[in-house]
């Protein structure tokens, strides 16, 4: 089989009955297309499904990948994707087996996706289903989002470091209703507490990964931005573009 991923690239997939996932996002959409016998190696960031971090290989980080626990699994695909690994070791990788490369910017890239991961893994069906599923959620609670305000979203701490635009976070801000005090950044820039301060958005957002944030951090913000609703959030529902789009827009809705 032959398919074009996310990075313009034509692939030649002959088979996936041995399945790497570099993606923890990614990970967890294999299995919820029903690929458990398929897959034999993930990351050690990929946390869903828990029972997975038991019975598959892993094969390192998202972007410290031990090549040579790879080769041993001898993968028929790999699936990767341009942020979350390195050039390098898809490079590499690319060499040796069939890479399929994710590229997602927007909620439609992620359900195009879902279709093509289907598609590699003949479960055209349930891929179809699933991206059914979110476009649903989507229409049911988007209504809903009129305008919230402004928000700064931290992705790190010390330095401080948040989503511009051009990120898969920055389309869910928007999906959500809010505007990204920082849209006139690029990517993932670290910025002062001093740009913050001056920025004083409505909302600022913790984000559960890849900094854990925690109760202590949302109280030191509070006495500094004493205008704003500071919020711990699940970093997972902002980020994540796989199958886990299915809770995403109930979750938006709730945070106000």
């Amino acid at each position: 089989m032959k398919i074009q991923d996310q990075t313009g690239r034509w692939i030649d997939i002959p088979n996936s009955e041995r399945i790497v996932s570099l993606v923890p996002s990614q990970t967890e959409l294999l299995y919820d297309l029903g690929l458990d016998d398929r897959v034999v190696g993930i990351t050690k960031f990929c946390v869903h499904p828990k029972e997975w971090r038991r019975s598959k290989k892993i094969i390192g980080g998202t972007k410290t990948l031990k090549h040579d626990l790879i080769a041993a699994l001898n993968p028929d695909l790999i699936i990767a994707n341009k942020e979350e690994n390195t050039k390098e070791d898809i490079e590499f990788l690319m060499e040796k087996y069939p890479v399929y490369i994710s590229d997602i910017y927007s909620l439609n890239d992620a359900l195009h996706m879902i279709r093509d991961v289907g598609t590699i893994t003949q479960t055209e069906q349930k891929a179809e289903v699933l991206t059914e599923v979110i476009a649903q959620e989507r229409a049911v609670y988007s209504s809903r989002f009129a305008h919230k305000g402004e928000v700064a979203y931290l992705i790190w701490n010390n330095p401080l470091m948040v989503a511009g635009r051009s990120t898969f976070i920055h389309a869910m801000l928007e999906e959500g209703g809010w505007s990204n005090a920082f849209e006139h950044l690029e990517r993932y820039p670290e910025i002062e507490m001093a740009d913050l301060i001056a920025t004083n958005p409505s909302f600022v957002f913790l984000s559960s990964e890849p900094f854990p944030f925690k109760e202590k951090h949302l109280k030191e913000l509070r006495e500094i931005l004493p205008q704003s609703r500071i919020l711990l959030v699940d970093g997972e529902l902002f980020s994540w573009y796989g199958s886990r789009l299915k809770y995403a827009f109930k979750y938006l809705d709730e945070l106000h």
